[in-house]
């Protein structure tokens, strides 16, 4: 079964402070591929996997399609559609990049500025990629991952294209604010409520966050309402991500950063989901002595594989002259363990590793 994305986005920290850069790998090239051409026979249900010691490949950065500067050192970049991204920075001004084409869309500034914000990309139903203003449409749905509860009224916005009014003859893009999870209106009574755990569920027709010691809450993202589903937690840590083939939902455990499995399909209020399986997918002998510098990051890729991204650095925390910053990139592969599909067991295929010294260029996400 092969890939339904051929290209990985990668962004990197250029060398001078506040400048950023988008590149995109080929995942069909040799010197790219994470995956193997004949998928390995041994299957996993939970733990590190076949047991075969796999070896990192190292990776060379291709050139950068887009450059990107901001004062203040701070520009979030999320995904799109393939080789296509969002880049906002810290005074909420957004630019749709377009890889494939070179070309630059400007988005409507924010309501207000985000500090450290999240975001879900919600493709439109018709996708256009020649439409010159549009870059394929659809919806930036974006909150603050941290805010204070009386700043509530501009947590939550969204950047949508779509006919503005009647007297225009084209879609644009529009900023819209959108209103804050119920939490953030009763206030409980805290200083800061944090996200914890976001992704998409029932179809990607709903926002699913849960909210650090309060709960989890779904938003409609048609009717734009907000419902409590329960006073637990999701059991992910950051963005998770619905396979349609399995019908599952894959992301990371909270505590130790495992690449795991959960059905969210039929949560109430009486019924926290809970991880299915878990797995390591590195080799903890090759990453022995490294310390993560950020949360991990997944790509689906389609056809059930995905691209785990994790970040470390080989020296001491206090000393970062003396180590390396290293990117590892791990496809790994989804089959079902048994004839009655109760079970599904993790194929890992290829580690790609990229290394960097302090003032070199360093990949900080790839999506």
């Amino acid at each position: 079964m092969g890939l339904s994305r051929r290209f990985l986005n990668l962004i990197v920290d250029n060398r001078i402070p506040g400048a950023k850069s988008l590149r995109c790998i080929d995942l069909t090239l040799a010197r790219y591929k994470l995956f193997n051409t004949t998928t390995p026979a041994a299957l996993t249900l939970n733990g590190n996997g076949n047991g075969l010691k796999k070896r990192m490949e190292k990776i060379c950065l291709p050139s950068p399609i887009f450059n990107l500067g901001a004062p203040g050192e701070r520009i979030h970049m999320f995904p799109a559609l393939e080789r296509r991204a969002f880049s906002l920075d810290q005074s909420g001004r957004g630019l749709l990049l377009e890889a494939d084409t070179s070309r630059l869309v400007v988005m409507p500034n924010l309501h207000k500025p985000k500090l450290e914000p999240i975001a879900l990309y919600i493709p439109g139903a018709e996708i256009d990629l020649d439409d010159l203003d549009g870059g394929g449409g659809g919806t930036l749905f974006i909150m603050d991952r941290i805010a204070k509860p009386q700043e509530a009224d501009y947590l939550f916005e969204a950047l949508v294209y779509r006919m503005i009014c009647s007297s225009y003859l084209s879609k644009s893009w529009d900023c819209q604010l959108l209103p804050p999870p119920p939490p953030y209106v009763v206030k409980c009574g805290v200083d800061f409520l944090k996200i914890i755990s976001y992704g998409l569920v029932k179809g990607g027709s709903e926002i699913c966050i849960s909210i650090d010691g309060v709960g989890t809450y779904c938003f409609d993202t048609v009717k734009h309402t907000w419902i409590e589903v329960g006073k637990w937690m999701l059991p992910f840590q950051g963005k998770f991500e619905y396979v349609h083939e399995l019908k599952l939902w894959f992301g990371f455990t909270p505590n130790d950063g495992h690449f795991a499995v959960a059905d969210l399909s039929a949560m109430d209020e009486y019924l926290q989901p809970q991880i299915r399986h878990c797995w390591n997918e590195l080799d903890e002998s090759l990453i022995q002595g490294w310390k993560q510098i950020r949360d991990p990051q997944l790509v689906n890729l389609g056809s059930a594989k995905f691209c785990i991204a994790r970040f470390f650095h080989t020296g001491d925390f206090g000393d970062g002259l003396s180590g390396q910053n290293v990117s590892v990139l791990t496809g790994v592969e989804f089959a079902h363990a048994n004839v009655d599909h109760e079970n599904i067991g993790l194929i890992k295929h290829k580690s790609r590793c990229h290394k960097s010294s302090c003032g070199e260029e360093t990949i900080t996400a790839v999506f």
